[in-house]
């Protein structure tokens, strides 16, 4: 493999989501794919990807870029996202080019392709990560640079196909483990450590004791979580902190995390 073992193992050893997904984009920009997208949530239901708060979404475009694709939903009206959602394994978009020429795309989905392809954006390949969970959806678009065509992709794709999906699946692999870098789901130390010790099946005297805090000041904390995690029990906030990798982690996220998402 020309990425070389090394790179994998530097991937799985990387203990946070900044240095994971900096390792696997620049070797997918080494290849002539500089603009790269992923998107991971566990809340997925038959419609929709739940909500966007509790999803995962990095891109190696600008903040604008991400907001325009992520934060405005465009993702979701392309025929890539289709294709994920109901398909795992890899592709190239030649499927959509073809797809677009025998009129089997939805009119949304040909107004995003004619939208990318005034934006230069032609060319890519498309990863479904298969899940354990029913309810679990991982994929990644790889967006290819201007100048390269839909025949050069296929080529290099027939050529690098183990080792280009063996950095991708390690790139999910690990980020899946990691807590979730998002704002609006960032827990505090001290509600982390209640939430923690609910976990472990102590009670709201219990925790008060073990935290050195009063029982009211417990309930503070663990209510200010529920609201973090818009959730209405203690018990669906512990199970989604814990989906979301916020509890138990060696190296948790700090209150008011750095966003990943617009690198």
């Amino acid at each position: 493999m020309a990425a070389g073992y090394a790179l994998l193992v530097d991937i799985a050893k990387s203990s946070n989501a900044d240095d994971v997904w900096r390792l696997a984009t620049r070797y997918f920009a080494s290849l002539g794919f500089g603009l790269v997208n992923y998107g991971f949530t566990r809340f997925r239901s038959t419609r929709t990807i739940g909500d966007p708060d509790d999803a995962l979404f990095l891109t190696t475009g600008s903040e604008a870029y991400a907001k325009g694709y992520f934060r405005n939903g465009f993702y979701a009206k392309t025929p890539a996202f289709r294709w994920a959602q109901n398909n795992e394994g890899a592709c190239t978009w030649t499927w959509v080019r073809e797809a677009m020429l025998a009129g089997k795309l939805s009119a949304e989905e040909i107004e995003t392709v004619k939208y990318n392809v005034s934006m230069g954006i032609t060319a890519g390949i498309s990863i479904s990560f298969p899940e354990t969970s029913a309810r679990a959806k991982g994929a990644l678009g790889m967006i290819a640079d201007p100048g390269i065509s839909t025949e050069a992709v296929d080529a290099l794709f027939a050529e690098k196909h183990d080792e280009l999906l063996a950095v991708a699946n390690m790139l999910h692999l690990r980020l899946i483990q990691l807590p979730f870098s998002n704002r609006r789901r960032a827990l505090t130390a001290r509600q982390r450590e209640a939430l923690e010790w609910v976990a472990d099946g102590k009670t709201s005297q219990d925790v008060a004791l073990l935290m050195g805090v009063s029982a009211a000041m417990v309930e503070k904390h663990l209510r200010l979580a529920r609201e973090t995690l818009s959730v209405d029990t203690t018990a669906q906030a512990v199970a989604k902190a814990a989906l979301m990798n916020l509890i138990f982690q060696r190296n948790p996220l700090d209150a008011n995390p750095v966003p990943v998402a617009a690198r």
